[in-house]
């Protein structure tokens, strides 16, 4: 069987983030990739310039022709901006009862705001009863729950219970943002808390990262594996491109990690 892995979100002119970078994770680890665009951004390793929505009609119909042909065995939702755009999409996944991958994205690495103050609420009622599993950042998770950004495991955990109280199966809640030699992921179900910790790579090539983990997560998923497993294989993929990325010189900004580590050398 081929595993098929879909992304649903923004294109990334500068090819660190978005469709390119969960396109480049799903090849990278053995899963074919289809995409239906949401948002066309002009970006670089400098920043957002520019951003222009995709009709929702046009959103519809990439989703129906992904599935109308395709067996999708998993579903990435990375940049939704609008409430539109946001609504549709659910639309668009009544039928599909494979694994889904949320990953709110709200603001990019470059600190540009990128889904509508009025959309979180959209955002929270249609799509993260949905997801398998929801991908927040610190700050991400701070903006959905309405509180302060974490400082510890705790409050980590507390703001990933709210989430899950809004109907997401899972939430792996990351720790980039945090500090201390360790970065630490918090996978919380129902029942447990599972812990995913790498030391820290000092680099400023880490463009797309959020975008990568969700993707590497959503094709392990795709290819069978148990969400735990998955979580700890897209973990340690992540640690790999991130450090074999700070050999990349790609721009003159925030770099992206190097998808494709296993296969060639900057």
């Amino acid at each position: 069987m081929t595993a098929i892995a879909l992304t649903i979100a923004g294109s990334d002119s500068g090819g660190g983030a978005g469709i390119q970078a969960d396109l480049k994770t799903f090849s990278a680890l053995g899963a074919y990739g289809a995409s239906v665009l949401t948002a066309v951004t002009a970006q670089n390793t400098m920043g957002v310039s520019a951003v222009e929505d995709i009709s929702p009609a046009m959103i519809a119909a990439q989703m129906q022709a992904v599935f109308s042909d395709l067996a999708v065995n998993a579903v990435k939702i990375g940049m939704v901006s609008r409430s539109e755009t946001i609504g549709v999409i659910a639309d668009g996944l009544a039928a599909y009862r494979g694994p889904l991958v949320v990953d709110p994205v709200m603001v990019a690495t470059s600190g540009d705001r990128l889904l509508q103050e009025e959309a979180i609420e959209t955002l929270i009622a249609r799509l993260l009863p949905l997801a398998t599993l929801v991908t927040p950042n610190l700050p991400e998770a701070a903006l959905l729950t309405g509180r302060e950004i974490a400082h510890d495991q705790a409050e980590m955990i507390d703001q990933a219970r709210i989430i899950l109280g809004f109907g997401a199966g899972a939430v792996l809640i990351k720790g980039g943002h945090g500090s201390g030699a360790e970065s630490t992921d918090l996978l919380v179900t129902g029942h447990s808390v599972t812990e995913f910790s790498a030391l820290r790579i000092e680099t400023r090539n880490d463009h797309g990262t959020g975008c990568t983990l969700a993707a590497a997560v959503t094709a392990a998923l795709g290819r069978g594996l148990p969400l735990p497993e998955a979580c700890r294989a897209a973990k340690a993929y992540l640690h790999a491109a991130l450090d074999a990325g700070r050999a990349l010189k790609v721009g003159k900004g925030l770099g992206p990690v190097h998808h494709f580590h296993a296969w060639w050398a900057p």
